[in-house]
């Protein structure tokens, strides 16, 4: 049979699939029945990016699939193909759809299926970074376990995000390898149909990032081929199910790579390897992913993909706990004479020294020299040790400064890895992601217990508190320039942040400090000088050197952005933002919902449906995205009356930055614990509720001037 009936006999099959599970469906719920995958704004996200229809309900879904039938053309020309494989995984998407009726959990951890809106703009910053630099699909089951493993950890071990479907999802669990989101390899589920969850990624990327408009599917193929780099890694036999889907994955821009022989080739789409050892420089190359490596000298894997690897008390070898006993992590700029580079020292007991499950202190001093260095750069280097220890095969960092937790688990143990290997990777990371202003580097790594403690309290407080004092000097009136950022713009096209001491980008990922060191190791690269000499409203934050940046590094799609209104002109968003904040009219205030939560807020809409408003770089008067730390800021919303217009967060998030809100609106207002004034899920979920509790708490949003 050739390729292209395989493609029609395979879209035939999944059709028949999708028709009669709607029919059983609607048989026994009735055509009101909802339908809709949990946590997502786009209900059926495929069916939505492609069609730019919403589907609500059963008797709609069996709408949607008559119009699916129409895209199942026969002409046996190339755009019919792809038509079909576009179709298939919209009738596979059906198919999984019906499966979380009536508040059903069809999978089960480590089992993924679905993935919400939150999870993926959770990848929205490693996507940008090219932490993650691709999306590798396996699919089916390959010719032995070892081989399937081998694959997978290759991946990786190069930060590429991983999705397994079929039974390669129990080869590698049988071969005792760890699986999850958290640690970038999904199983998908063991049916071929669930594929189109990761196809769901991909297209949502578009929706949320990349402005796209739902029924563009030119620009839906155009934004995956060129901004998602995925690709397909199918195992022999190929059935007419695969064949179809992988006709809808080429349409998309993603290769196939497969060790089936009987299928036809297509030149740099379908690509026959039947070596599975070389499916990974295969795939690669077929991509144009560019990898950039650092080899660390370490006896486990260095990678992205193991940076939210979670481990837990009964398989850690030994912890150092910040929070019960002295620990800290400080940089320290020397003079080029004091530094002897790649000299790496532990002074105390080394983990075999150390009993099974105990806490342990520890103190490490990273010292750096160079004739570029500046001490503003030493705290941006410590917030880098997260992300550089995380990245460590069965090591757990979190944390900073003095309040940091590190676990290292019995499997690195056991492959030989040890305190000294911590310092070889902060040598290795400074080094290389620093290496503009940094010449000299050297680490000591204390767990001596007296000294830990002596120098926690000699050494590193004293710096830490020094540089409090000079952080609070940084306002955005005390600095000569700001910085544009736009790492995002690598999914989010015409998204600029502007980033001023006062607030940091949305991401919560790049202050001024960071943004400053930026451009001094890459001038020509993300975060560039903006000046603000010419002041329009300093209220607002309006000036004419932001509006010209913004347009240029928006290529045209920007004219004006204030840095102090929701109102006005607010800041674009790219779509990874840690909250966002929207006008709430029957209290005169604005709600906050963060990314982790998952409840109703009072506006009527989840944080999905509230982002699905807000990112692609687009201006939404009355919504902004924004970091976490952005909401303590005096410069919060200060045109609309600051951080007084608060009315709403969830308890986690208010929890979390309850101390400094409370300082601040003490600061500005006179008003003491603010947050109590202020509603969470635990008090109301209802715009009605919401008010009785302000008017009850004498809340001030209820007096300030009217928002609208």
């Amino acid at each position: 049979m050739i390729l292209f009936d395989r493609v029609f006999a395979g879209n035939d099959e999944t059709y028949a699939r999708a028709a009669a599970g709607i029919d059983a469906a609607i048989e026994k719920y009735g055509p009101d029945m909802a339908v809709s995958f949990p946590s997502t704004a786009y209900c059926i996200p495929c069916y939505y990016a492609v069609t730019g229809v919403k589907v609500t309900n059963l008797g709609e879904l069996k709408e949607a699939l008559a119009n699916v039938k129409t895209m199942m053309t026969r002409n046996k020309r190339l755009h019919d193909v792809f038509m079909s494989g576009i179709a298939s995984a919209l009738c596979a998407e059906f198919i999984e759809v019906l499966k979380y009726l009536d508040g059903a959990e069809p999978y089960a951890d480590p089992i993924q299926g679905h993935f919400t809106d939150a999870q993926i703009r959770e990848l929205g910053v490693p996507l940008v970074t090219g932490d993650i630099p691709g999306v590798a699909v396996i699919i089916g089951k390959a010719p032995t376990a070892e081989d399937a493993v081998a694959l997978v950890k290759s991946y990786q071990s190069q930060g590429i995000f991983v999705t397994l479907t079929g039974e390669c999802i129990d080869q590698v669990l049988e071969a005792g390898m760890k699986i999850g989101f958290n640690v970038r390899v999904s199983a998908l589920g063991h049916e071929m149909c669930t594929a189109a969850h990761v196809v769901s990624v991909a297209l949502r990327a578009a929706l949320i990032f990349g402005n796209i408009e739902p029924g563009d599917l030119e620009g839906l193929k155009k934004y995956t081929m060129d901004r998602v780099f995925a690709f397909v890694n199918a195992f022999a036999p190929l059935t007419n199910e695969v064949v179809s889907y992988g006709g809808g994955a080429i349409a998309y821009g993603f290769p196939v790579v497969t060790n089936d022989t009987e299928i036809e080739r297509v030149p740099k789409s379908l690509i026959c390897q039947t070596d599975v050892s070389k499916f990974n420089a295969t795939s690669l190359e077929a991509r144009d992913i560019k990898l950039k490596i650092t080899t660390i000298d370490i006896p486990v894997a260095f990678a992205s993909a193991f940076e939210g690897e979670i481990i837990r008390k009964k398989d850690m070898q030994v912890e150092f706990d910040g929070s019960r006993v002295d620990c800290f992590e400080l940089v320290q700029t020397k003079e080029a004479s004091e530094i002897e580079d790649h000299k790496i020292e532990v002074i105390g007991p080394e983990v075999d020294e150390m009993p099974v499950g105990s806490k342990q202190q520890i103190g490490y001093i990273v010292e750096v020299a160079g004739k570029n260095m500046q001490s503003d750069f030493e705290s941006v280097f410590e917030r880098k040790f997260h992300s550089y220890i995380n990245c460590i095969e069965g090591v757990m960092h979190t944390g900073q400064r003095d309040m940091i937790r590190v676990r290292i688990s019995k499997d690195s143990y056991e492959a030989g890895f040890r305190i000294k290997h911590i310092g070889e990777v902060l040598y290795a990371k400074i080094k290389s992601d620093f290496d503009a202003v940094v010449d000299k580097c050297q680490v000591k790594i204390v767990t001596d217990p007296a000294l830990a403690s002596e120098m926690r309290h000699n050494l590193a407080i004293p710096a830490f508190d020094k540089r409090d004092e000079r952080l609070k000097t940084l306002t955005d009136e005390s600095v000569p320039v700001y910085y544009s950022c736009i790492l995002c713009q690598a999914f989010s096209p015409s998204h600029v942040c502007v980033v001023t001491p006062e607030r940091l980008g949305l991401c919560g990922a790049v202050s001024w400090l960071d943004a400053k060191a930026t451009n001094e190791l890459e001038p020509n690269g993300p975060c560039q000088i903006i000046t603000k000499e010419r002041v329009i409203d300093e209220n607002l934050g309006l000036y004419e050197d932001v509006n010209e940046a913004v347009a240029k590094y928006s290529q045209g799609a920007l004219e004006q952005v204030t840095l102090y209104s929701i109102m006005q002109d607010p800041m674009t968003s790219c779509g990874c933002f840690e909250c966002i904040c929207g006008i709430e009219p029957f209290s005169n205030g604005v709600i906050i919902a963060n990314r982790e939560y998952a409840g109703m807020t009072p506006l009527g809409m989840t944080f999905p449906e509230l982002a699905s408003m807000t990112g692609g770089g687009v201006q939404t008067p009355g919504f902004m995205g924004h970091g976490k730390h952005f909401i303590a800021s005096k410069k919060f919303m200060k045109a609309e009356g600051g951080i007084q217009r608060i009315v709403w967060m969830p308890k986690d998030l208010k929890d979390t930055v309850a101390e400094r809100v409370n300082e601040t609106a003490k600061e500005l207002y006179g008003i003491d614990n603010f947050c109590d004034m202020i509603g969470d899920e635990t008090i109301a979920e209802d715009p009605e509720t919401l008010l009785e509790f302000l008017t009850e708490k004498g809340h001030p949003a209820l007096g300030l001037e009217p928002m609208m």
